[in-house]
């Protein structure tokens, strides 16, 4: 085997920081290293550690984020060796491996790792495992991390564990790793200077890429490196660059879904009298050299997933690039010579920027995370060491799909369906498909979805998974065989699986297996369908998918009320009905007929938020009528009521009282009220099915019936509806903002000298004085200075609107009026 000393390594920064790591790993069994991009940490630091005595000829395990900064180091690394790949050095990934059982070190993708320790939990042979750029906090990277921790205290106290990374807390996951020592190297090699070019605020981030990149090509010498959110931007910025570059300037994208060998073409050096302009995702952040590149453009923005538990979909969101990434971008600059980095904001956003990416653990579905963790043993997540622990939301949404699935028992614990899941490798509700499958002799076929689905861009990026299939099935180029081979690699250990039935599934058949909540329905003919988990999706109609009746979805994007559907499959109504049948729910059903604005009763067929077949039968009335109201209120709202004047002064005197008292009092908004429907509300309806049929005195006894018994008194006493001013009439008090308002005619509280208040005189009131006409003149909370105050100004500019109203010199002594003054005064 090749040895490597520190003095013929490469002349990298990170080399004067080895001696300190190799003295933190072989006093502790753990250490953190901060190298800024450039400074060579993800190839020198694996070969240095070939000479460790610790080592004891084990393998060291190397961890990145993507399978492109994968093949990368494992790459520099050989070369540095003068070797071919997959020999001293190699790679594992999914769809792609070179190494041998000579290999020592071995860098792996960070989900490959996870894998590894769940079948090897000794993790036998392998002395260190390093986990490089941690920074970008990938769910498989916090969870192989806690496993590996998890090994080191329990039965390997002699594993090494070294996190490195560009940009990282690095004090936080010290403490994490028992207060390991940090070691911190300098900087890149060659300065590289950052320049702000604001885009216009309407200009779209393709066209403004594009713009600076012709700029830049005319005026900077070398290779350009261009950071844009995802594959959509990329391929519209080659397009609006195409042609207008000159024959001298390739234009190379670089994203997750394009071959393997497309991307290691992406990133070798430009030929002779040629220039590149690489155009990335956050795929080139990290881990990655680009020979030549001496410019990066960076759009400033990146695509993450976010998972909703409610809905369960994870969906890709334009977000803007934390402060640790841009320096990583910024950072490709200056790898083999001085660059330039060119951002296209201001300058005064960057502070704004968040200073870390939002973990994965926080924003991922966590379905695969929760069977994982039953497999080793743990049933509760807080038990592992993870830098952040996920929301109670998401492990719950994970928990419910897993117990459905029958891949978790009642008290959380992995069964044998479980396990099948758990070693196929997918995520759980494609693994689930295949294991279903394999029952009906379709293991192959759901094997070959399932990959296509995991593997972006196989079979093109239609809609129409069938359409996908079919061609990916056709494909001879090597990303479709490699991929048709791990489709078959992960079947062939399940029993039965080689059993194939004489029919060819559809996808929508077998997609009902994975996704029985996001079936969707036509509405109508105009490509807007609804899912059986209640939300609404639609297509373009120029999809020929858009004039199906029935479809299972299998990805959305968007809001909710607002989602495009990105991939989905047509499926019968015969298919939804037998392979979903216990799921499908039969009865009585009282909805509320928004148009009618009243109940009414069907009997119905359902599956979950899809109606399959109703009948309508008789209103409904009594109790049924009255539970329907209260769900009906809480799906469309408090406004459906038929509130008039009197009860919605009510609701605001009581709210006003809240705001003010606090509890007991009870509050008036509509979270509130909503949630206590069965409390105020249903108890005082009398059966009725039309809403606009219940009584105000059932809204008013309803509302009244929250305040405790002993305060219903004081209801009128602290907060009365009206008040009487000095002519006798009766003022409505108006509570509906913070501060109780009467709006009255100044002469009607002439002879007035003390300031109106209600609540036993402890509260003003907000007093809006009106002209004659009616119209405010003057808003005050003190009237007996307004009297001594801006009355003289206002009584000069009312006497010669309204001569015939009284307006004297001292209102506090006038007497009140409603009247104008008599004819001929």
């Amino acid at each position: 085997m090749p040895q490597q000393s520190v003095s013929s390594l490469p002349l990298l920064p990170v080399r004067e920081a080895l001696p300190q790591l190799d003295h933190a790993l072989q006093a502790g069994g753990s250490a953190v290293l901060v190298a800024p991009p450039g400074a060579g940490k993800t190839t020198l630091v694996p070969l240095h550690l070939l000479q460790a005595d610790w080592r004891n000829a084990g393998r060291i395990i190397v961890l990145e984020p993507r399978r492109l900064a994968a093949r990368a180091a494992a790459t520099q690394m050989a070369r540095l060796l003068g070797e071919e790949v997959g020999k001293t050095v190699g790679y594992r990934m999914r769809l792609d491996s070179r190494y041998n059982a000579q290999t020592q070190i071995l860098v792996v993708t960070e989900g490959v790792f996870a894998r590894m320790i769940l079948d090897d939990p000794e993790l036998s042979g392998i002395s260190a495992v390093l986990f490089d750029e941690f920074h970008e906090r990938r769910l498989d990277a916090d969870f192989g991390l806690a496993l590996a921790l998890d090994v080191q205290g329990a039965l390997r106290p002699d594993l090494k564990i070294l996190v490195m990374s560009a940009t990282l807390d690095g004090a936080r996951v010290a403490e994490l790793l028992d207060n390991a020592p940090v070691v911190e190297s300098e900087g890149r090699s060659f300065p590289v200077e950052i320049r702000y070019q604001e885009r216009k605020t309407d200009e779209r981030i393709e066209d403004a890429m594009a713009r600076t990149i012709r700029a830049v090509l005319a005026d900077e010498q070398g290779s350009l490196l261009c950071f844009l959110p995802g594959q959509g931007e990329i391929e519209r910025t080659v397009r609006a660059l195409e042609g207008r570059v000159g024959e001298h300037v390739l234009l190379c994208p670089l994203y997750g879904a394009m071959d393997g060998r497309d991307q290691d073409q992406a990133i070798k050096p430009a030929p002779e009298g040629k220039r590149k302009v690489v155009l990335a995702t956050s795929i080139a952040e990290t881990s990655i050299t680009i020979d030549g590149v001496r410019v990066v453009i960076d759009s400033g923005l990146s695509r993450q997933p976010r998972f909703e538990p409610a809905t369960g979909l994870t969906r890709l969101e334009t977000v803007r690039a934390s402060q640790a990434a841009i320096t990583q971008r910024a950072g490709r600059a200056g790898r083999t010579q001085s660059g330039i980095a060119i951002r296209l904001w201001h300058e005064g956003q960057t502070s704004s920027l968040p200073r870390f990416t939002t973990p994965e653990i926080l924003e991922a579905d966590l379905s695969s995370l929760l069977l994982d963790c039953a497999a080793w043993g743990v049933q509760n997540v807080s038990d592992l060491r993870l830098l952040d622990q996920p929301s109670a939301a998401s492990l719950k949404e994970a928990a419910t799909l897993l117990k459905r699935l029958g891949a978790l028992d009642d008290d959380g614990r992995l069964t044998v369906s479980g396990e099948q899941i758990r070693k196929l490798a997918l995520p759980v509700r494609l693994a689930h498909m295949v294991a279903e499958a394999v029952k009906r002799g379709e293991a192959l076929q759901a094997a070959e979805l399932a990959v296509l689905m995991t593997e972006r861009g196989l079979g093109g990026n239609e809609v129409d998974l069938d359409a996908r299939l079919s061609r990916f099935r056709r494909d001879r180029g090597d990303r479709a065989q490699k991929a048709r081979g791990l489709a078959r690699s992960l079947i062939k250990d399940l029993p039965a699986a080689n059993a194939q039935s004489k029919e060819d599934a559809h996808a929508g058949r077998l997609l009902l297996d994975a996704y029985p909540d996001r079936v969707a329905k036509a509405r109508g003919n105009g490509g807007q369908f609804i899912l059986a988990n209640g939300r609404g999706g639609e297509l373009d109609a120029s999809q020929h998918l858009s004039r199906a009746s029935w479809l299972v979805v299998a990805d959305l994007t968007g809001r909710a009320g607002a989602q495009r559907i990105l991939s989905a499959a047509e499926v019968s109504e015969e298919d939804i009905r037998k392979s979903l049948a216990s799921q499908i729910e039969g009865g009585q059903q009282v909805i509320y007929d928004p148009e009618r604005k009243a109940l009414r009763a069907r009997e119905a067929v359902r599956l979950g938020a899809i109606t399959l077949t109703e009948k309508n039968l008789a209103a409904p009335s009594g109790e049924a009528a009255d539970l329907g109201v209260v769900q009906a209120v809480r799906q469309y709202g408090l406004d459906i009521l038929p509130w008039d004047k009197s009860s919605l002064t009510l609701r605001r005197r009581l709210g006003w009282l809240y705001r003010g008292l606090g509890e007991p009092w009870p509050s008036m908004d509509d979270e509130y009220l909503l949630a206590t429907l069965e409390d105020w509300l249903l108890p005082f309806l009398t059966g009725e099915a039309r809403l606009d049929k219940i009584s105000q005195s059932a809204l008013m006894n309803g509302l009244r019936s929250l305040v405790p018994f002993d305060l219903q008194r004081q209801i009128d006493t602290l907060a009365p509806t009206h008040f009487t001013v000095p002519t006798g009439s009766n003022i409505a008090i108006n509570y509906e903002g913070d501060e109780p308002v009467i709006a009255v005619r100044v002469q009607e509280l002439f002879g007035l000298t003390t300031h109106p208040s209600i609540a036993r005189d402890t509260v003003p009131l907000l007093l809006e004085l009106l002209s004659p006409a009616h119209r405010p003149i003057q808003i005050t909370r003190d009237l007996p200075n307004f009297w001594k105050g801006s009355w003289a100004d206002v009584r000069t500019d009312m006497r010669g609107r309204y001569p015939r109203h009284v307006w004297p010199e001292n209102p506090a002594e006038a007497d009140p009026t409603r009247r104008a003054k008599p004819r001929g005064t």
